[in-house]
């Protein structure tokens, strides 16, 4: 049994993606992370850096007891290793450039496309430097994106890999900072195919509640305070 301490958001539907199409027994355990959840100390001793989603898997391949494991793109790894390399390209460099692209969404697609979400849906209004910085860098990694899939089926080649189930939910979530891929012609055909798996399917089924899923998500004082301030801080 694997244990996934969980929230509804694109890293989050990333590792739930993974296991639904692994189709492997997991129990998903939801946060509040308005409510603080993810600041406990119980929650530390599994991610020390204190972010979700996070995994404890019950039966590691060693057999010495439930072995956490944080950041999601390491969970996607793991899980692929644990599973006979599910999801992982055969040969050196389909390997490679699974692994590559991966590292590509962990480094840059993800983190760039958050502080997008965070100056534009988040942050007090009329940051302008922010806002351009961060929507502009979103399309950029759009464009490089774009113009990988215009030479490749999948990010890594022919076959779908753990490099597209960590990209795709945040393709998914471009709509909450408005942008529009009318004219991105690859990436709508790739996120197409991807949408109609049912391992994809099942592993978005949970959402944000309304308010968290609106462009602009109305915090309460304490809320921010557990997401971005002094309580977020002081955990640390």
């Amino acid at each position: 049994m694997i244990d996934v301490h969980f929230v509804p958001t694109p890293n989050g539907h990333k590792v739930s993606i993974m296991l639904a199409e692994l189709d492997v027994p997991h129990r998903l355990i939801p946060y509040n992370m308005l409510a603080g959840d993810h600041l406990k100390k119980e929650f530390r001793r599994i991610n020390p850096n204190g972010k979700l989603p996070a995994i404890v898997d019950h039966a590691p391949q060693d057999g010495r007891g439930p072995f956490p494991v944080f950041e999601s793109g390491a969970i996607l790894l793991y899980l692929s290793e644990k599973h006979e390399d599910a999801f992982m390209p055969k040969g050196l460099r389909g390997r490679s450039l699974a692994q590559q692209w991966l590292m590509w969404q962990m480094a840059g697609f993800g983190p760039m496309h958050g502080q997008a979400h965070h100056f534009i849906r988040y942050a007090p209004e009329g940051q302008e430097y922010p806002v351009n910085r961060y929507r502009n860098e979103a399309i950029r990694l759009l464009n490089v994106l774009e113009r990988r899939l215009e030479e490749a089926a999948y990010m890594a080649g022919d076959d779908y890999s753990i490099a597209d189930m960590a990209t795709w939910p945040w393709v998914r979530a471009v709509r909450a900072i408005q942008i529009d891929l009318e004219s991105y012609t690859a990436i709508r055909r790739w996120y197409a195919e991807i949408e109609k798996r049912p391992g994809v399917q099942r592993g978005t089924e949970i959402t944000n509640e309304r308010n968290l899923a609106s462009l602009r998500p109305e915090l309460t004082e304490e809320a921010w305070s557990n997401l971005f301030g002094e309580n977020m801080l002081k955990s640390g």
